[in-house]
Formats: structure tokens, sequence, C-alpha cells
């Protein structure tokens, strides 16, 4: 992997996790289930992948990012249950 393909894959890694981390805040009062908790969860992954096929990754990124994101909406609902303590 050359320089530019890793700055590229930071990139995208580091929006999946920012990007979920305000969603995954925003998610955790929410009834699960409920279609506002399946938006939260859902409304960066249309981004992820045009950034992905934008940098010109294959399949093999996609568990990376994935796990960026869910790592992202993870910390995102430590911090909303941490603020209302």
């Amino acid at each position: 992997m050359t320089l530019p393909q890793a700055l590229n894959l930071a990139n995208l890694l580091f929006f999946a996790f920012i990007a979920n981390l305000p969603l995954g805040f925003l998610r955790e009062p929410s009834r699960k289930y409920s279609l506002r908790w399946f938006i939260y969860i859902h409304l960066s992954i249309p981004f992820i992948i045009f950034i992905r096929l934008a940098y010109g990754f294959g399949w093999d990124i996609i568990p990376y990012s994935v796990l960026c994101a869910v790592a992202g909406q993870i910390v995102g609902g430590s911090i909303y249950r941490r603020s209302r303590k």
C-alpha cells in the first residue's frame, strides 16, 4: 500500500468513526428498533460507501469501516450515558 492509499484509508476510517459519534449519541435515548433508532444507525452508511468508492477501495475494506462505524456508535452512546449521570 502506498502512502496516499494509506492516508485515504485513514481518512475513510476516521470519517466512519467520527460521523457515528453524534449518531450514537442521538441513538442512545431512542426506543430500540424504532424508525429513529434505525435511521441513526444507518445514516452514515451511504457516505461511507461513497468515500470508499471515491478512493477506489474494494470489498476488503468494508469490515474495517464497519468496525470503525460500530465503535463510533458505541462511544457516542457511552458519551450520552455519561452525560446523563
